[in-house]
């Protein structure tokens, strides 16, 4: 029950980021004008503090891709904020498994509702360290759907993906990943 009120709660928080990024008039209160662009929680300047998720792909070579989606899909902002998140993170290698083509469309704008829900699928809202991993151990993910942790042999999976590293941030932990994980 508090996995899905997690997973509901992304939901409702990401509306709400939504509707406050939409411009609108009060009386006595001037907007800027819809064609700028508005700077969210990504884009504070910070280089003493910890990266957060946002920015510890975003400092990755191996992640171009990744982060190329996680802009298209306009969730820069939503990762930057507090979390704590979970962020299984596919490397480039990873997305070039998948079907010539995937990838470029996915990246189309009328299929970001798709791109979306690949991208949560790979969230968890809180943060799970591969030391409190456990073999069968199920999370359910940001769109509400589940992915299971393996643990064997000191090898730790999530959907039999290989994480091949983790690296925590400021509002959570990132597990590179060696493939891309796909919602049934």
């Amino acid at each position: 029950m508090k996995k899905k009120f997690l997973g509901m709660a992304v939901v409702v928080g990401m509306a709400l980021l939504s509707a406050c990024n939409q411009n609108t008039e009060q009386s006595g209160t001037t907007t800027t004008d819809a064609s700028a662009p508005v700077a969210g929680q990504a884009s504070v300047q910070d280089d003493q503090s910890q990266k957060d998720v946002v920015k510890v792909a975003v400092g990755s070579p191996d992640h171009t891709t990744l982060v190329a989606a996680v802009k298209a899909a306009e969730y820069v902002d939503v990762l930057a904020n507090a979390g704590p998140f979970t962020v299984f993170a596919p490397t480039n290698a990873a997305f070039d498994k998948l079907p010539a083509g995937t990838v470029e469309g996915l990246l189309k704008a009328d299929k970001k509702k798709d791109l979306r829900n690949i991208l949560e699928y790979h969230v968890f809202v809180g943060v799970i360290k591969t030391e409190n991993m456990k073999d069968g151990q199920v999370l359910n993910q940001a769109n509400l759907k589940n992915v299971t942790l393996g643990v064997k042999d000191g090898k730790y999976t999530v959907n039999g993906a290989n994480i091949l590293a983790s690296v925590p941030a400021s509002n959570g932990i990132v597990h590179v990943i060696d493939a891309v994980l796909l919602p049934q």
